[in-house]
C-alpha cells in the first residue's frame, strides 16, 4: 500500500467536486498533519469540506510531523510546511499539493508532488472518473488553473477513450 501526505488544497477540491473517493483507490493511505486538518476546519472553509474532515474516512490519518525549522520552507503557509516535513519524515511516496510555491519547495526537497489536476487525470486513466465532468465541476469552484492545461488533458483523455 502506498502512503502519501496531503496538503489541504487537493482534499478541499476533491471534496467540493464529489471525487474524494478516488484518493484511496489511487494512493492508498493518506496522512495529513494537524495543521492541514485545522485549515480544512476553519469557519471560512466550505461546509462540505468542514463536514468531511469532522468524520474523516478510515484511509485518512492525522499524524503530527517534526517541527519545521528548515529556512527553505519559511515562506510557505503552515499546512504546506507541515505536509512537506511530514512527507520527508515518513518517507511518503508523494505529497499532494496545489500551491505553486509549495510544489516547488517539495520538488526541491526531492519529493514526488501531485496536485488536484494530476490526481483527476490519473483517475481518468484508470477509468475511475469522467474527466470532462470532473473538470467542469472544478471550474465551478474558485480553483485556479491554466486553461490550456485542462484543455490539453481533456484532448488526451478523449483520444485515450476513443482508442480503447
Amino acid at each position: 500500500m502506498r502512503t502519501v501526505v496531503a496538503d489541504s488544497g487537493p482534499l478541499r477540491y476533491l471534496v467540493l467536486i464529489g471525487e474524494i473517493d478516488i484518493l484511496p483507490k489511487l494512493m492508498g493511505h493518506v496522512l495529513i498533519p494537524p495543521e492541514v486538518k485545522a485549515e480544512l476546519d476553519q469557519p471560512q472553509t466550505p461546509v462540505p469540506v468542514r463536514t468531511w474532515i469532522t468524520a474523516p474516512p478510515s484511509w485518512l490519518t492525522v499524524q503530527p510531523g517534526p517541527d519545521v525549522t528548515d529556512p527553505a520552507l519559511a515562506e510557505l503557509d503552515p499546512g504546506e510546511r507541515a505536509a512537506i516535513a511530514l512527507a520527508l519524515s515518513t518517507g511518503a511516496d508523494a505529497v499532494l499539493m496545489d500551491d505553486r510555491a509549495g510544489v516547488v519547495a517539495g520538488l526541491a526537497k526531492g519529493l514526488a508532488v501531485l496536485g488536484t489536476i494530476g490526481l483527476l487525470d490519473r483517475a481518468a486513466q484508470r477509468d475511475l472518473v469522467d474527466l470532462e465532468a470532473a473538470f467542469a465541476r472544478l471550474r465551478a469552484t474558485n480553483f485556479r488553473y491554466p486553461v490550456a492545461l485542462l484543455d490539453a488533458l481533456l484532448a488526451e483523455d478523449r483520444i485515450r477513450r476513443e482508442t480503447t
